[in-house]
């Protein structure tokens, strides 16, 4: 079982950044990490993934050039920078871990563990 918490969360005028964390309960260097989204009345949406090793990203095309995915297995933390941030971008953020391979086509549904979510509120 992992557990997984994340922060960083808050609020932010439109074109700042915020960064958010999260930790695992478990050696996190067997999990792919990502992140997704959920605002009000949409589905939970892919946001970011990162393999094992770190070494593969991948974004969704709406967050590409201003979300960076990393991680750090030794300390067992997941990070994403969020850069030139948008209205749109107002949501709550989820960290996702899966020992299998999580890309822009993987489906909410089909991950296995999940954080408790934080949300992120971008005004205009």
């Amino acid at each position: 079982q992992v557990q997984l918490v994340e922060s960083g969360g808050g609020w932010v005028q439109a074109g700042g950044s915020l960064r958010l964390s999260c930790a695992a309960s478990v050696a996190f260097y067997r999990y792919t990490m990502a992140w997704f989204r959920q605002s009000p009345g949409k589905e939970r949406e892919f946001v970011a993934a990162l393999t094992f090793s770190g070494t593969a990203t991948n974004y969704a095309d709406f967050v590409k050039g201003r979300f960076t995915i990393s991680r750090d297995n030794a300390k067992n933390m997941g990070n994403l920078q969020m850069n030139s941030l948008k209205p749109e971008d107002t949501a709550v953020y989820y960290c996702a871990a899966d020992s299998r391979l999580i890309s822009p086509r993987t489906r909410a549904r089909d991950v296995d563990y999940w954080g408790q979510g934080t949300q992120v509120t971008v005004s205009s």
